[in-house]
């Protein structure tokens, strides 16, 4: 979802610069690839958890502020909606027993903030979708009250220029339309993190792609929306219409969408980078303040940020796996 942003409007300048300053990040990360300017020398592992926040019942808990000032960890944070909550493993070295240690880190951290929320009369729970979702459980009110949440529905929706339609097709049939990016919230998943050298990180993506329809057989568990059974994994269909900016008339001229699996094998993480400044036009058109090729001369990193911003809001289907 990217970093926190006030509420704000955009016009056509913000847009023009911004297009100019990812761009030019683009080519000062170029520049660091070719200059071998990232760390090397070590890997580390790392994730980030979706959970749900239920009642008693099981039902949809919109308290995930409350949750969250009863766990009292500032590695969990809020997610889209109100009855979403994500934490963010910090990342370990991936040596010796390190995975072990790992493990043992997840459970504890994910023990003590059921507990905790347990103190307020919720639960959390892994689970891809909620079985207990329904239509009125997701509109425009279940967006955390966050600026940045209700500022991606109002640029998703811009571009679109209508309403989502929501259609999937398993064993029952789910047809319906959407006024907000709410339906997104549904879709909650676990996202590993491993840092590889930039050399060696094609193969590992190229190896990820070839491995991710075993990966997703083995670990499809959201056949349920909004009491209908649909597909093994509904999170797959769900996620991508429900983030979809483009016009009927934009699929039938073949746009891409902004999720989707990929369509190559890769050389270098430059060329995802690139590939996404080159397709997909900027949902938040926010300019930061650093000249990243000036702090390079430097011989400092630079942060990057509006690339990482623009890449943030340009999801690929395979992080539901």
């Amino acid at each position: 979802m990217g970093e926190d942003v006030e509420a704000r409007t955009f016009s056509r300048a913000d847009r023009t610069r911004y297009r100019q300053k990812v761009r030019h990040s683009l080519d000062v990360f170029e520049r660091m690839l070719r200059e071998a300017r990232f760390d090397t020398t070590r890997q580390t592992i790392g994730c980030e958890i979706e959970l749900n926040v239920v009642d008693e019942h099981g039902d949809p808990a919109m308290r995930n502020e409350e949750v969250l000032a009863a766990i009292a960890n500032p590695d969990f944070q809020t997610e889209l909606g109100q009855f979403n909550v994500e934490i963010n493993i910090p990342p370990l070295s991936l040596a010796g027993t390190a995975l072990a240690g790992f493990e043992d880190q997840v459970r504890r951290v994910l023990n003590h903030a059921d507990q905790a929320a347990r103190g307020i009369g919720a639960h959390l729970m892994m689970i891809g979708i909620l079985p207990t979702l329904q239509p009125d459980h997701l509109h425009i009110n279940t967006l955390t009250a966050n600026p940045r949440y209700r500022l991606l529905n109002e640029q998703i929706f811009a571009a679109r220029g209508e309403d989502m339609p929501l259609a999937i097709d398993g064993p029952e049939r789910l047809r319906a339309m959407a006024e907000s990016i709410a339906p997104e919230s549904a879709c909650t998943s676990v996202q590993l993190h491993l840092q590889v050298a930039p050399e060696s990180f094609a193969g590992y993506w190229n190896a990820a792609q070839v491995v991710a329809a075993a990966q997703l057989a083995g670990g499809a568990n959201s056949p349920y929306l909004f009491g209908k059974e649909l597909w093994r994994e509904t999170r797959i269909a769900l996620f991508d219409q429900a983030t979809d900016t483009r016009s009927d008339e934009l699929k039938e001229q073949g746009v891409r969408p902004r999720v989707w699996f990929g369509e190559r094998w890769i050389t270098s993480i430059f060329d995802l980078f690139e590939e996404n400044v080159r397709y997909f036009p900027a949902l938040l058109p926010i300019c930061d303040d650093e000249a990243p090729a000036v702090v390079l001369v430097r011989s400092d990193p630079p942060r990057l940020p509006a690339l990482r911003l623009h890449n943030s809001t340009v999801e690929r289907t395979e992080r539901q796996v």
